[in-house]
């Protein structure tokens, strides 16, 4: 079943690459400006190892503010699910605080926490951060109140509601914040590595579009999707594997 729905757009993807290629050729385009697909494929295979190093400082950035934003996230909607008053005050500004462009909240962090890892795993953490709080916190108040008032009237104590019916109702809005997050994680290392840093994909394509290497932006650009999608592709194998009376269900 996967594979049938992939088949389509799989050929609608070389289609569209197939017709770049011809038009890049027919109309004499040079390569500083739009390159080839092909020649994209040759760039990608003369640095690939290069890239494979930018590559590892990247996901390691990814995946530790991933981490960060899940405990935070969670740890925060937990809260806010037990103190309705807490939620009256904090939710407003989780939302005001994302009007606040991360890109110039970069710079500030290079300022504070140097040129190491840390400012680019806080700006994963930003953006990462927001859609598995909400989503979490909403997935916590969309609990059936038939179900809490069930487990009442059998003597259940909070911790017990919130373990047996608030948590696995929240499951479902918890991955799709997650998902979310997962596709902006990797742009989010990007953006922090602009700023300044030795390695990763960023300052890769920042020093191949001044050497005006266009092929070797665009191989970084796809490698980019590339890992959003791997990245998207992991959190659905684990919602499967954690929820297989929800997808049976559906």
């Amino acid at each position: 079943m996967m594979t049938a729905r992939l088949i389509f757009p799989a050929a609608v993807l070389l289609m569209l690459l197939a017709l770049w290629e011809l038009l890049v050729w027919a109309l004499a385009v040079p390569k500083w400006i739009v390159p080839a697909p092909s020649a994209i494929g040759q760039a990608f295979w003369e640095t690939r190892a290069l890239l494979a190093t930018h590559v590892r400082q990247t996901m390691l950035e990814v995946a530790i503010g991933i981490g960060v934003a899940v405990s935070t996230g969670v740890a925060l909607a937990a809260v806010l699910d037990f103190s309705p008053w807490l939620r009256r005050a904090i939710y407003p500004l989780l939302v005001i605080s994302q009007t606040v462009p991360i890109l110039a909240l970069a710079p500030l962090l290079i300022i504070w926490f140097g040129f190491g890892i840390a400012p680019k795993v806080i700006v994963v953490t930003l953006f990462c951060f927001f859609p598995i709080a909400i989503n979490t916190s909403d997935g916590l108040t969309a609990t059936e109140p038939e179900l809490i008032d069930l487990l009442r009237s059998m003597g259940a104590t909070w911790p017990q509601i919130w373990q047996k019916v608030r948590l696995p109702a929240a499951l479902p809005y918890f991955f799709s914040g997650l998902k979310i997050a997962a596709t902006y994680s990797v742009v989010g290392a990007i953006v922090g590595e602009w700023v300044g840093a030795k390695q990763g994909l960023g300052i890769h394509l920042l020093r191949s579009s001044a050497a005006f290497k266009t092929a070797q932006v665009f191989s970084a650009i796809a490698i980019t999707s590339l890992l959003s999608i791997l990245l998207f592709l992991t959190v659905f194998v684990i919602e499967r594997k954690m929820m297989p009376w929800y997808f049976e269900r559906r």
